[in-house]
C-alpha cells in the first residue's frame, strides 16, 4: 500500500453499507430479519471453488468466530459477509441501514499521517461522527496511545495491526469483521483487546473473529462456524473446551 492510497479506498477498507452486495429482503431469508447471513453461497475464481453452498447466519450481540485452517476460504467468507465481492450464486441477506466494519489480514491506512490523523480523518467519513472521546478510548483500550503522533508508516507490526482495528471501530459499526486480529500483537494487548471486544458487542453490536488461533478467543465465543476447504463443516454453540472441539471438527474432515 502506497501513500497514493486514496481517501475514499481507505475508508473502503474498513467501513460498508453492503453498497455491491446481492441483497435479499430480510422476510425472504430462512433466519433472523436482523442477522447478517448466506444462504447457500458459493464464490469460485476461475476453475478454483473458494466457498461451497456455504450458509451461516450471524446474529445481533453475539461473539461469533469462524474459524478453520489458513486456506479455508474464511477471507472469501469476510468479503462477502462486508460486501466487497459477489457470490458466484446464493444469496446474502443484510438488515437494513446496517453498518458493517472491517479489517483484514493486511492493515489499511493513511501512511503518511500519524495514528491520530488517522482516526480523526475516518471519524470525518462518518454520517454521524462519534464524539472524540470515543477516539481517545480507542487509543487507550487498544494501547495505541505511547505511538498516537508517529506517522502510520513508521509503525511496528502489532501497532499497525492495533490502528487497523482501531480505524475499523472508529464508526462504531452494528457488526464487526475482523480477520486474524490478534496478529503480531504482544501478549498484553492480546488480553486487553479481547476484553475490550467483548464489552463492544454489548447493545446488539456484534463481532465476528476469523482466525485458525482459536485458543486467543475461546472464552469469548458464544457462536461457532468451522470452515474446512470451502465447506462449513460445523456451526452451533461452542463446547466448555472450543480447542478441543475445533480439533474434533478438523479430524473429521479429513
Amino acid at each position: 500500500m502506497g501513500d497514493t492510497h486514496s481517501e475514499h479506498d481507505a475508508s473502503a477498507d474498513h467501513q460498508s453499507e453492503h453498497p455491491n452486495a446481492s441483497r435479499e429482503s430480510a422476510t425472504s431469508s430462512p433466519s433472523s430479519a436482523d442477522s447478517l447471513s448466506l444462504s447457500n453461497v458459493t464464490k469460485r475464481y476461475g476453475n478454483t471453488t473458494a466457498l461451497e453452498d456455504l450458509s451461516v447466519a450471524i446474529q445481533p450481540g453475539t461473539f461469533h468466530g469462524l474459524v478453520g485452517p489458513n486456506g479455508s476460504g474464511k477471507t472469501t467468507l469476510f468479503a462477502i459477509l462486508a460486501g466487497l465481492t459477489r457470490p458466484s450464486s446464493g444469496r446474502i441477506s443484510v438488515p437494513e441501514d446496517a453498518t458493517v466494519g472491517y479489517s483484514f489480514q493486511e492493515p489499511r491506512f493513511y501512511p503518511a499521517l500519524t495514528v491520530r490523523e488517522n482516526l480523526e480523518v475516518f471519524r470525518g467519513f462518518a454520517d454521524d461522527p462519534p464524539p472524540d472521546s470515543w477516539l481517545e478510548t480507542l487509543l487507550e483500550e487498544l494501547r495505541l496511545e505511547p505511538v498516537a503522533d508517529r506517522r502510520a508508516d513508521e509503525l511496528s507490526g502489532g501497532f499497525r495491526t492495533k490502528l487497523d482495528l482501531a480505524l475499523a471501530l472508529v464508526k462504531r459499526p452494528q457488526f464487526l469483521l475482523l480477520d486474524e486480529p490478534l496478529a503480531d500483537v504482544d501478549d498484553h494487548s492480546r488480553r486487553r483487546i479481547t476484553s475490550f471486544l467483548e464489552e463492544y458487542r454489548a447493545d446488539d453490536r456484534t463481532v465476528v473473529v476469523s482466525t485458525h488461533n482459536v485458543a486467543s478467543f475461546a472464552e469469548q465465543f458464544d457462536r461457532l462456524t468451522v470452515v474446512v476447504d470451502g465447506e462449513r463443516r460445523y456451526d452451533g454453540s461452542p463446547d466448555a473446551d472450543v480447542v478441543a472441539q475445533y480439533r474434533s471438527v478438523l479430524e473429521d474432515a479429513v
